[in-house]
């Protein structure tokens, strides 16, 4: 079974990057509209502060969680929307304060689970690592929309392999969503980290391929970006039909980025 400490430790890198980003903000900036249609910057933070306390629930007393799903069931369409704005409704210093907590109390939590263990989510349940994975990748993906509505661009770093494994792994997730059948085949997918290495997932004799910057696949996975405005290549129907549902978050399927230069 894998070690989740590498992961738990770029969760933390990840989410120390986007606090030095907010740190300093005034109350006008944060304020700011972001790429997420009526969520402004605090609205980004207290999304990630929100999802860290139902993930720390999750891990910590699940009975506690189970009430908050039941919350989710009862307003599938609000609950998150409710969640945010609940949020951003605080003082920027509380919701920064907030936050903080939160996010180390469950860093915390994750180091101390023992091995094998599995927590009950909004859909399947997840493993230690698995946990820690989705909240890089919400904290990466929600932090570029902060980074967007600050006039900033972020550097990638190599966290983002983690991105790019949960995205692989939840393909036929996507397909299902959709109500497709997912392919039989497993794909190839080799993608330029970063730092220039090369990142590789799939059976090196794939008739389906995917190809092109790790951070692009991570861009559409998370839907931060249109199909149209990445370098990414697919070779074969299947693939080419992945790159257009691909998504990496639970819950339905989102309506995405529209391409640059077109207004939705």
């Amino acid at each position: 079974m894998a070690d989740p400490t590498p992961v738990i430790d770029d969760l933390c890198a990840e989410s120390d990057e986007l606090d030095r980003l907010v740190a300093e903000l005034t109350a006008e900036q944060w304020a700011l509209a972001t790429p997420a249609p009526g969520w402004t910057v605090a609205h980004q933070i207290a999304h990630l502060a929100w999802t860290d306390h139902s993930s720390l629930l999750a891990v910590t007393d699940p009975k506690a969680f189970s009430r908050e799903v039941e919350k989710a069931l009862a307003a599938p369409g609000d609950f998150v929307d409710t969640g945010a704005e609940e949020g951003a409704a605080k003082p920027p210093a509380r919701l920064l304060a907030y936050w903080r907590a939160g996010r180390e109390d469950l860093a915390e939590a994750l180091r101390a689970a023992p091995d094998g263990a599995s927590f009950p989510w909004y859909g399947p349940p997840m493993s230690t690592a698995s946990m820690a994975t989705a909240r890089l990748m919400e904290t990466w993906a929600h932090g570029l929309d902060v980074a967007d509505a600050l006039g900033v661009t972020r550097e990638p770093t190599d966290r983002i392999r983690h991105i790019v494994r949960l995205g692989v792994r939840t393909r036929d997730f996507s397909f299902g969503v959709h109500g497709l059948t997912p392919p039989f085949e497993e794909f190839r997918v080799e993608l330029t980290s970063p730092s220039g290495e090369l990142w590789v997932h799939g059976p090196e004799n794939a008739t389906d391929r995917v190809t092109g910057p790790a951070l692009d696949l991570c861009l559409l996975v998370t839907q931060r970006a249109h199909r149209a405005d990445l370098a990414l290549t697919a070779v074969g129907d299947d693939a080419d039909r992945w790159l257009d549902i691909a998504q990496a978050f639970a819950g339905p399927p989102g309506k995405g980025r529209a391409p640059k230069g077109v207004t939705e």
